[in-house]
């Protein structure tokens, strides 16, 4: 076996297309010599179907991150595969639509409570259920969309990306004495089914087209899944709470 991540064996949730970023990240990682575990909740019938795109069918199990039987026996689930983690890839974000489009203003707290549960909470919740397979070395690595500006139509996933950002760096002080890494990897506007379902999304693509310094392809997730495999490998055994930006260097110019 060989690969950056050869006897690795990883966890990865958010497979629900072949488009989408989690995709990605888990047919690189088999490519490159690790076993793979997928997550799906809802629907596992749509998940096991394009588990089997994989270059290796991989095996799906369920998981509703705000069910805490289901994070409670996430352990035992996982081993059914594979006898430890290396690394987990967060890549779950909800939020109801009101919280969205602009709807900031008006957005309850129960929607609001559910977009941060899901998108936010989530990332220490499953790194907690996953950290009794896992040893020194492993890393947890999550997505983010840059949570230092307000973006028009992002509202309050926006607010709960900001959360997550802040999460991962308290997830690496905690970790980070048991030898676990914590990183988030910032990519720019993908289009994704989680990118569809935000009313106005075509402003972000017509923004990145305009201004990244290097050209940005909305419809290729593979340098972001190239950025998480980088974080999840051990080539950076000493970089946690981190955000590795994956935008063509947007994040890095001024207003215009």
């Amino acid at each position: 076996m060989s690969g950056l991540l050869a006897g690795k064996r990883l966890l990865v949730t958010g497979v629900i297309t072949d488009a989408s970023i989690a995709f990605s990240v888990a047919k690189l990682a088999q490519e490159n010599g690790a076993q793979v575990v997928l997550t799906g909740f809802g629907r596992l019938s749509l998940v096991e179907r394009i588990a089997k795109r994989l270059p290796e069918p991989a095996p799906v199990i369920e998981l509703d991150v705000t069910n805490t039987e289901h994070l409670a026996g996430l352990a035992d689930s996982v081993r059914q595969h594979v006898d430890g983690l290396d690394g987990v890839v967060h890549s779950i974000g909800f939020a109801p639509q009101s919280c969205l489009g602009g709807g900031f203003l008006d957005a309850g707290w129960d929607d609001v409570a559910t977009a941060l549960h899901v998108s936010t909470y989530s990332y220490k919740s499953l790194a907690m259920a996953a950290l009794p397979l896992m040893q020194p070395g492993g890393a947890v690595v999550g997505l983010t969309f840059d949570a230092t500006k307000a973006w028009p139509v992002y509202d309050w996933m926006g607010v709960a990306k900001a959360g997550l950002e802040s999460a991962s760096r308290y997830l690496a002080m905690h970790l980070g004495p048991k030898g676990i890494r914590s990183n988030l990897v910032a990519a720019g506007p993908l289009r994704t089914m989680a990118a569809k379902s935000i009313p106005g999304f075509e402003k972000f693509e017509q923004t990145w087209a305009e201004r990244a310094p290097l050209p940005w392809d909305l419809t290729d997730q593979e340098p972001a899944a190239r950025a998480c495999l980088a974080l999840l490998s051990d080539w950076f055994p000493a970089t946690t709470g981190e955000i590795v930006h994956v935008d063509g260097g947007y994040h890095a110019l001024g207003a215009a």
